[in-house]
């Protein structure tokens, strides 16, 4: 940890059980929509159990910022790390062992891939009618593309995503993160607690057919009734928007900049009485939301030329008096000192073996009275293997006295 940090310490602690401490799940998916779901409900208490080929373990490792495994360390935490070779012999034998104790089984192969190795969704629950099966793949497990191999870029790009970011006069932009993963993985942990809740009330586990297009396509599914009624596809609007006006990032004298957005008739007029303008509450161009949508462009030229005259400091200081909603644009150097980000501890350090201490985010969301809790760091490949075993066989004991 830098000296001169001023986040929140927060050392691993594995007493705090969680809300969901009974439930294990076995993780034998790669990369970043998988170890989302169960990043989630790990850090509610369930037994994350990764499984992962000895010696290289999951792919997500792999992405490295300096030679650390920065992915790895945050979407790793609060799970064990099993090292087993699934595909045949005692490695498969050790899993279908490991799966007749478990509650829910994540996994992202090829769709079809399971079924070549025998352990399709209708095997395993043959031998544990209560477990439940997320399959994560780019495209469904069904339907003319379930073949097809699926990554994020391929499935933002033809959501349509792409083609509404950015700018008008520049080519579609895919977003600079796992955006289609990370909303998947949300997704597929809510759905595993939905039929979690399912076999709680007597019913038997199901499969959970999680596909990464469906869930980006559903934030911005609003955006097909708008071409149905404008017999076209929206435009790229930069930082402005289709339905509201004034919205808009704005830079100041200083450089940096500011977001604003009227999106309410009471907001906008308060922007044109703080701007100074209150003559533009009746402009005919500006008086309605409608009207300023259509006269944007105008819009953002006067509230632009009064914000690019003063510094950010001194543009948040007046439009927040006012009670004007604008908010800085941060980078992510300066919330690691930012007094909002402290004072809620949005972002905590944590011990890392490697770096002393790394910055990560806390637990979201926030339950008053089961909260979830960082119990142990991101383990190392096969770092678990003596312990899960070991009480794997205590499990079989039990349950053939």
């Amino acid at each position: 940890m830098s000296p001169s940090s001023k986040l929140p310490r927060h050392t691993p602690d594995p007493a705090p059980a969680g809300p969901l401490k009974d439930i294990r799940i076995v993780d034998l998916s790669r990369l970043v929509a998988g170890n989302m779901v169960t990043h989630a409900l790990g850090d509610f208490g369930a037994d994350v159990i990764k499984v992962e080929r000895p010696g290289k373990g999951d792919d997500l490792r792999n992405w490295r910022v300096d030679g650390h495994s920065n992915f790895w360390k945050l979407y790793g935490r609060n799970k064990r790390s099993l090292a087993l070779d699934i595909r045949a012999g005692q490695g498969k034998d050790i899993l279908i062992r490991l799966l007749r104790t478990a509650d829910v089984m994540v996994e992202n192969f090829v769709p079809g891939t399971l079924e070549e190795w025998g352990l399709g969704p209708d095997a395993l629950q043959a031998i544990n009618p209560k477990l439940v099966i997320v399959r994560v793949s780019g495209w469904g497990q069904t339907g003319p593309y379930a073949k097809r191999p699926g990554f994020g870029t391929l499935v933002e790009a033809m959501s349509g995503f792409a083609y509404m970011n950015g700018f008008p006069d520049k080519p579609p932009a895919l977003p600079p993160l796992a955006l289609a993963d990370m909303i998947a993985g949300l997704y597929g942990a809510y759905a595993v607690m939905v039929a979690l809740r399912e076999v709680e009330r007597g019913g038997r586990g199901q499969v959970i057919d999680l596909s990464l297009f469906e869930p980006i396509l559903s934030i911005i599914g609003s955006e097909a009734q708008t071409a149905r009624i404008t017999g076209e596809a929206p435009l790229r609007n930069g930082n402005q928007s289709t339905h509201t006006a004034p919205r808009n990032v704005y830079k100041c004298s200083d450089g940096r900049y500011v977001a604003m957005s009227g999106s309410m008739q009471s907001m906008a007029e308060r922007i044109f009485d703080t701007i100074g303008m209150p003559e533009l509450k009746t402009d005919p161009r500006f008086r309605t939301n409608d009207d300023r949508v259509d006269h944007r462009d105008e819009l953002d030229a006067i509230i632009g030329g009064f914000i690019g005259a003063k510094t950010q400091e001194e543009n948040l200081a007046l439009f927040e008096a006012a009670g004007v909603t604008v908010g800085p644009i941060c980078t992510i150097a300066d919330l690691m000192t930012h007094p909002y980000v402290i004072g809620r501890e949005v972002i905590v350090e944590v011990p890392d073996a490697d770096l002393g201490s790394i910055p990560m985010p806390n637990i979201v969301p926030r339950l008053s009275g089961t909260p979830g809790a960082i119990r142990r760091a991101a383990p190392k490949v096969g770092q678990d293997n003596e312990e899960i075993l070991a009480e794997l066989a205590r499990l079989e004991a039990k349950a053939a006295e």
